[in-house]
């Protein structure tokens, strides 16, 4: 189904039509895996942004892009796998590092154009060696930027 731009009091909203018409799916109703990936939003270059989160802290590790063909292999294999947008190739998370994402869960947003999927990670998720990719934290009151680890992230939250 083609998507309809809509201007209302949010401004300009992305509707996709066929996520629109399951908003009112109950618990215990099932909906086919091909036709939500037929209707997933993908941009101009066939991607679709997905969040990786940790399935038992539920911490965001980080943000990739995924394609139709990478989704499917991930769920084939249960190994996460990505579009590396620069060196156009696929890249399975761990391959060279050892850092692997195991699939346990794959959600997909209401509007069908961002996926969420919650990985068992086996060692850091960042190129960088830190647990996540999200270690910049921006200090509104100062305006400042710091390093975030874990560990002050989880302390914030309690």
């Amino acid at each position: 189904m083609p998507l309809q731009r809509l201007r209302g009091n949010y401004g300009l909203a992305m509707l996709n039509r066929f996520y629109q018409s399951i908003e009112s799916i109950t618990e215990g109703e099932f909906i086919s895996l091909h036709d939500c990936l037929e209707h997933l939003t993908f941009n101009d270059q066939g991607l679709i942004p997905v969040v990786t989160q940790c399935h038992q802290s539920k911490e965001v590790l980080m943000h990739a892009w995924m394609n139709r063909a990478t989704i499917e292999k991930t769920l084939t294999t249960g190994l996460m796998t990505y579009w590396s947008r620069s060196r156009s190739a696929f890249w399975v998370k761990g391959e060279t590092s050892g850092h692997s994402q195991q699939l346990v869960a794959m959600r997909f947003d209401c509007d069908g154009d961002t996926i969420l999927c919650q990985v068992k990670q086996i060692g850091p998720a960042c190129h960088t060696g830190r647990l996540n990719c999200f270690y910049l934290q921006v200090d509104i009151d100062s305006h400042v930027v710091q390093l975030c680890t874990s560990a002050q992230s989880k302390s914030d939250q309690i």
